[in-house]
């Protein structure tokens, strides 16, 4: 077992580098009014989540996954980015009864968006995590899984506290939900160029 210092901040180094992307989308889906906050929350710890376990699974198995083909999650943000993009220029605006009808509404889908957002970005997170726990004892696993779970609240917390902000919360508020369609395609693009799945595309 490492020593519980470097365990520690190792983990904390390696979930800021893979998630400083994911701190964006965040923001992006607090501000959006039809987002309840909980079910952000959650939907970013079953995304989080899911990608621990892959990666613990794929460190067991010394499962060796193309990175061309992980880029393939990049299509996800990008249609639901899109989807989001045409409800905005529509014009979707709601008022505040139709907005608890809807937050009641759809909770379920709301927290599988973000999940589905989080997971598709995950390909840094897959390739990083892997061989750190391919690497580590059972021990140091259930510490960088523990502080991973932490990290992932801070990072909510961090988010909900930027939109809710009194000098910053206003315009991202404002502008949030607009943003997010950009940055969810965005992020797409960026997934399957950085997985290299355009050129393996072209190639095949």
């Amino acid at each position: 077992m490492a020593a519980l210092p470097t365990t520690l901040i190792l983990s904390v180094t390696v979930f800021v580098a893979t998630n400083i992307d994911d701190l964006f989308v965040l923001l992006g889906f607090f501000a959006d009014p039809m987002f309840a906050a909980r079910r952000v929350v959650i939907g970013q710890c079953i995304g989080i989540g899911v990608l621990v376990l892959a990666s613990v699974v794929a460190a067991m198995i010394t499962l060796a996954v193309p990175h061309a083909w992980i880029g393939l999650l990049g299509f996800a943000p990008i249609m639901i980015g899109s989807r989001k993009l045409f409800d905005v220029w529509r014009g979707k605006e709601r008022g505040e009864e139709e907005l608890g009808r809807q937050s009641s509404r759809g909770t379920h889908s709301q927290a599988i968006t973000v999940a589905v957002a989080t997971i598709a970005n995950g390909g840094d997170n897959i390739a990083a995590y892997a061989p750190l726990f391919a690497l580590r004892t059972g021990i140091d696993t259930t510490v960088i899984v523990a502080v991973f779970a932490a990290m992932t609240i801070a990072w909510c917390v961090i988010a909900h506290w930027m939109v809710h902000h009194r000098s910053i919360g206003a315009p991202i508020r404002r502008y949030g939900h607009r943003v997010l369609p950009l940055v969810l395609i965005a992020l797409g693009v960026w997934i399957l160029h950085e997985a290299g799945t355009l050129e393996w595309v072209r190639a095949a």
